[in-house]
């Protein structure tokens, strides 16, 4: 008897991560590194689809055995427009828009582009789930107190649901009926109010609020952000760099990496663990803030990501809120186990799949 599998296909800057799996475990895998390729030196990710996916069939040529039934290519969400999480069916609309590039260019919008091709060949349908886009927001979540000035909802929402499912059922629950906070814990960092599966509010993780990350700033004082953007010391390009590569524990200590942080540590730096600390303190009052926003009904909180694979990280964290609600630890980030999830959601007649539509 065959057995159903899924392809699974998640681009990024430097490398495309696939998968073949069924519905309870990973069968093959592989991350196709593109690192120093003329590939990825092409001005815009969509030029490098041929190339990226004749690297794919190639791999999936050599992967792929006799007696697996393929069922569905599910490819990571890119840059479209904002949108409810779910399972989407990759459609036209979605393609132009990908192709395009109206919501910004990423890597990441080759994951449909490339499901589709595949879907094509195998004589099945595309998918993508909860992209980076996806948008719950309360209404009152996306006032920033001066006009013209939005919060926007961008998060690691893919890692961030997987996270709740998992915990929610741990707790003989479905995600729909149960209010977390989730903190994804990161190069950049999510931390969520989720209400009955809905990211109603979440700091914004690229460039907005929220806590510094390994590399990124989080939050930070008006007055002197307006000095620093006047100040003739950077371009708009370099100000965004320093703001979302180039800021967080990097800047302070010259490392993005939290086992190195914890080893400057541990040989007495009193730097390192001030700034460390000072990370942490700044996740529990994140935390905390998205705790009040579900006034009351708050039933676990879950650090995934992967500082979650710290236990220094894990215990400092605690110290701070452990007693707002049981803390749930889902270490590492899920990403393809999420994508196929979705995709099964959909075969299986457990979700309808979603269209997406012209914004």
């Amino acid at each position: 008897m065959s057995e159903e599998v899924v392809i699974v296909v998640n681009p990024g800057s430097t490398s495309t991560r696939i998968a073949i799996r069924t519905r309870e475990r990973e069968l093959k895998s592989q991350d196709i590194d593109h690192v120093g390729s003329p590939l990825v030196r092409d001005a815009r990710s969509t030029d490098q689809l041929d190339g990226r996916l004749r690297l794919v069939e190639e791999w999936l040529e050599s992967a792929t055995e006799s007696d697996w039934q393929i069922v569905g290519i599910v490819g990571r969400g890119g840059l479209l427009r904002p949108m409810e999480g779910g399972t989407y069916l990759v459609g036209e609309a979605m393609l132009d828009d990908l192709r395009s590039g109206r919501y910004g260019d990423h890597a990441s919008n080759l994951g449909a582009l490339i499901a589709d091709r595949l879907a094509s060949r195998h004589g099945v349908r595309a998918y993508i789930v909860d992209p980076v886009t996806v948008d719950e927001f309360w209404e009152r979540s996306r006032i920033s107190g001066v006009p013209g000035i939005t919060r926007r909802c961008r998060s690691h929402t893919l890692n961030i649901k997987a996270s709740a499912r998992k915990v929610a059922a741990i707790l003989g629950r479905s995600i729909g009926d149960i209010d977390l906070v989730v903190a994804h814990l990161g190069g950049g960092i999510s931390i969520c109010a989720l209400k009955q599966g809905r990211i109603v509010d979440v700091n914004d993780a690229l460039l907005g609020q929220g806590p510094f990350s390994p590399n990124r700033a989080g939050s930070l004082p008006i007055g002197p952000l307006v000095e620093l953007s006047f100040s003739r010391r950077y371009g708009k390009k370099e100000l965004l760099d320093l703001l979302s590569r180039g800021s967080g524990l990097y800047a302070y200590l010259g490392t993005a990496d939290v086992r190195e942080v914890e080893q400057m540590i541990e040989q007495g730096d009193a730097e390192a663990e001030l700034i460390f600390d000072a990370m942490i303190y700044q996740v529990a009052k994140e935390i905390g803030a998205m705790a009040a926003a579900l006034a009351g009904t708050l039933e676990a909180i879950v650090l995934t990501g992967g500082m979650a694979r710290s236990k220094k990280v894990i215990a400092a964290v605690r110290e701070y809120i452990g007693f707002l609600a049981p803390v749930h630890v889902i270490p590492g980030e899920h990403e393809m186990e999420a994508l196929a999830d979705g995709a099964f959601r959909v075969i299986d007649r457990m979700e309808e799949a979603m269209e997406y539509g012209v914004g």
